[in-house]
């Protein structure tokens, strides 16, 4: 059988020998929090303020536009991700569907996405903690920055990324309960911040609501309005997608993954409408979008400095559950990827005492550990949103392709409105792919003619499905 054509059966994907299967031990409020803690990350902190600067008050709008996109997309994962309750997300979804090649450049995308994503957080993080214990910190410059920064490493961003890796490593029901902490500090948090800026709503701040209309340009060329502000903050909401990752060690997949992936996907939609709201309705829209930190901006204008502390302390005490969540869902798909044989098979290997795969997540760990600690990621953090629009593209496309082949089959979850759902998720990520940077497009192909080059020389012949025949 050829790999354009060779794909997995559906029927047959969850199983697994005992040595290459993880352990159910999670339950919907571990995939809630797990999502939640993935997509409630920096961008809160950060693109409510640059979002405001492109739409004006109008961002609310933004938000609004960019949450029914991820929607369409969450609907679509939670029809297959309850039908094929394996690992690999939309790796393994596509395997099924649409053949082993594409499945291939799907899986290649999110190992893309998730390791920058780590990357990315754990400097983001390194500033934050460096930021919030000022003097008191006790490592040189040296060793705070990477080399395109004057540096030589940046050892607490390499330290985080290895910390989360051993928690995952002791299991994962145990990283769970740790991320359903760090989650709940994180919202407290926010909910803080809310009820303090909306002590000071003034409904004159929202004058005029549309300065930018839905599409505009700056004086400098650049594109505003609210669907160029939506592009960015839609960026702010992609994590879900790792509870996907999570089905084969979901207890319940028919009930749990529906309430994780939708549950989660409503509840930050809420969550970032009302600190948007409260942040936009407590001071001017052109002071608040001028700042790096907008949260932390609002409660330093309202005299409230202390808690602007906690904001910014929040920050730092919860920013690793976007690392745990995104180096979770990176090491399930090399781990599904390896189990299938287009990766060194050694690395599908899980422990018996933990049911975590000990090997994959540790190389997880080391490549994210190596480019937070020395790369310059600010031309290539974009790349992590190439990949999951590529992979959200896919995941549409499979439900709309499932639904046609195969009407009939059982169902767990029914996305309503497939032939809505499917097609308005597919385009709308395909749109927001186009105002991507050019570079970061061109970046895309190449990472993925370097991912082709790797299937073509080893991963079509060590296939166990070519092996099989």
């Amino acid at each position: 059988m050829s790999f354009w054509t060779r794909r997995k059966a559906i029927d047959t994907i969850t199983d697994q020998a005992p040595e290459h299967r993880l352990r159910p031990t999670l339950s919907w409020p571990h995939l809630l929090a797990l999502g939640v803690g993935a997509i409630v990350g920096t961008g809160i902190y950060t693109l409510i303020g640059v979002g405001a600067g492109l739409a004006g008050p109008a961002v609310i709008l933004s938000f609004l536009i960019a949450g029914a996109v991820c929607a369409c997309a969450a609907l679509s994962y939670a029809e297959l991700a309850t039908m094929m309750p394996a690992a690999g997300s939309a790796y393994t979804y596509s395997y099924a569907v649409l053949g082993e090649f594409l499945a291939w450049i799907v899986g290649w995308s999110l190992i893309l996405e998730y390791t920058v994503v780590c990357a990315a957080v754990a400097v983001g993080w390194s500033a934050h903690a460096t930021e919030f214990l000022g003097p008191h910190g006790l490592l040189p410059h040296a060793l705070l920055v990477g080399p395109a920064e004057g540096g030589v490493i940046n050892l607490p961003a390499v330290a985080i990324t290895f910390a989360v890796a051993a928690l995952l490593i002791r299991g994962m029901r145990e990283s769970a309960g740790a991320n359903a902490v760090l989650v709940a500090v994180k919202l407290a948090a926010l909910a803080a911040f809310v009820v303090i800026a909306a002590r000071a709503f003034d409904l004159r701040h929202f004058t005029p609501f549309m300065p930018q209309g839905f599409f505009g340009h700056a004086a400098d060329g650049s594109k505003v309005g609210v669907m160029p502000a939506a592009s960015i903050i839609f960026f702010a909401f992609y994590g879900f997608d790792a509870i996907s990752t999570a089905a084969e060690e979901t207890r319940n997949p028919g009930r749990d993954l529906t309430i994780g992936i939708i549950g989660s996907m409503a509840l930050c939609v809420v969550i970032y409408m009302a600190v948007a709201l409260a942040a936009l309705g407590a001071v001017p829209t052109d002071a608040f979008a001028r700042s790096a930190a907008p949260l932390v901006y609002v409660l330093d204008r309202l005299n409230q400095p202390l808690a602007a502390g906690l904001v910014a302390g929040a920050a730092v005490v919860a920013l690793p559950t976007v690392i745990l969540a995104f180096m979770y869902g990176q090491s399930r798909i090399f781990f599904v990827m390896a189990r299938d044989g287009l990766l060194p098979h050694g690395l599908s290997r899980v422990s018996a005492k933990t049911g975590a795969p000990g090997p994959v997540t540790l190389v997880t760990a080391a490549i994210a550990a190596a480019i937070a600690g020395f790369l310059p990621l600010k031309d290539i953090a974009a790349l992590a949103n190439a990949g999951t629009l590529c992979a959200f593209i896919a995941v549409a496309v499979c439900m709309v392709l499932l639904r046609i082949r195969e009407p009939d089959r059982p169902r767990v979850f029914r996305a309503p409105l497939w032939w809505l759902i499917g097609p308005a998720g597919a385009l709308g990520c395909l749109y927001l792919f186009t105002t991507l940077p050019q570079i970061t497009i061109a970046l895309f192909f190449v990472w993925n003619g370097v991912g082709v080059l790797t299937y073509l020389l080893y991963g079509r012949r060590a296939s166990l499905l070519a092996r099989a025949g």
